[in-house]
């Protein structure tokens, strides 16, 4: 089922989840049974995200230095293909411009097909490790809009009929100059054939909802579904924003300091934080919410038995 029907058809809101594929050396077994105590939860899909290939460059008995593709993680397709088997609920790969040339992306398309995988979601990517700026491959795209065109140019050469979610930046994306800049690249996403818009987390409920007024506001209709993730540690206080270029409300910074060393007493105040965020949203009508777990679900789990009836 494409992931735009399941907003179509109304009805209770719903949770989805997103995972990153693991590192190679852990067995399916793990993968999978880490995620089945979130499952009677009933989320109604799965993203599975994709990284680019790194490159170490190995010495060469003449002196000089040749390039070799590592590839740390398993295949998002093969982690695709194990949830499918095992839950039987739908899942969304990642499509990425970064280190891809069309072609690659062409023949991903064609394996997501023979899987019977409807869903994808069309990001950029990030740039190389020690790259201040994306830089893109040669052969590839430059921007997600040009992906999401890519894809439906795709489908009339190909066939297939598949149902395309992008990212969108509550808080402006940090290469984007100003908000406004930054809606247009979305708004063109859309307009190249994009179904929904699944935003970067937050923590401040009322920087969503700012953000899908001025999506109403551009003449974005697609349905806007918020992302979010539990905070966890008081390490994450400087890495989140690091990574990934988002804000975090003084009032959570302050009850953090204020537990100190006591980790547990951190943990519980991000967990809190989010329950109490995630029933705000719904309680304003949003259609899903989506959970990022970064391999971590206890966290998570909590929220999920807080938030959404499951079958206990």
């Amino acid at each position: 089922m494409k992931i735009s029907e399941l907003f179509s058809r109304g009805g209770r809101a719903f949770p989805s989840l997103e995972i990153v594929p693991p590192l190679t050396g852990l067995s399916q077994e793990e993968l999978l049974d880490g995620i089945a105590p979130l499952m009677k939860y009933n989320p109604q899909y799965i993203n599975v995200t994709t990284h680019r290939d790194e490159f170490r460059f190995d010495p060469l008995p003449d002196g000089t230095f040749v390039r070799r593709v590592v590839r740390s993680r398993v295949s998002p397709v093969a982690v695709c293909a194990s949830i499918q088997a095992r839950f039987g609920v739908e899942v969304v790969p990642h499509l990425i411009c970064a280190g891809t040339q069309a072609f690659e992306l062409e023949w991903q398309l064609q394996d997501f097909r023979y899987l019977g995988i409807q869903n994808v979601l069309a990001l950029r990517g990030d740039s190389l490790v020690g790259e201040k700026r994306f830089t893109p491959t040669p052969g590839g795209y430059s921007h997600a809009s040009e992906l999401v065109a890519a894809i439906r140019a795709f489908e009339k050469e190909n066939g297939g009929d598949f149902c395309i979610g992008v990212g969108g930046y509550p808080e402006k994306h940090f290469e984007a100059a100003n908000p406004e800049t930054d809606l247009a690249f979305l708004k063109a996403k859309v307009d190249a054939g994009a179904d929904y818009i699944v935003t970067q987390m937050f923590f401040d409920n009322r920087v969503f909802f700012d953000f899908r007024d001025r999506c109403r506001a551009a003449g974005i209709t697609v349905p806007v579904i918020p992302g979010v993730k539990p905070l966890s540690t008081a390490r994450q206080l400087t890495l989140l924003p690091e990574s990934f270029s988002i804000d975090i409300p003084v009032e959570l910074t302050g009850a953090v300091a204020a537990a100190g060393d006591d980790k547990e007493a951190v943990y519980r105040i991000g967990t809190d934080w989010c329950i109490a965020q995630c029933k705000d949203l719904l309680s304003h009508g949003v259609p899903a919410i989506h959970f990022y777990t970064m391999g971590k679900t206890r966290n998570v789990e909590e929220v999920l038995k807080a938030c959404f009836p499951g079958k206990e």
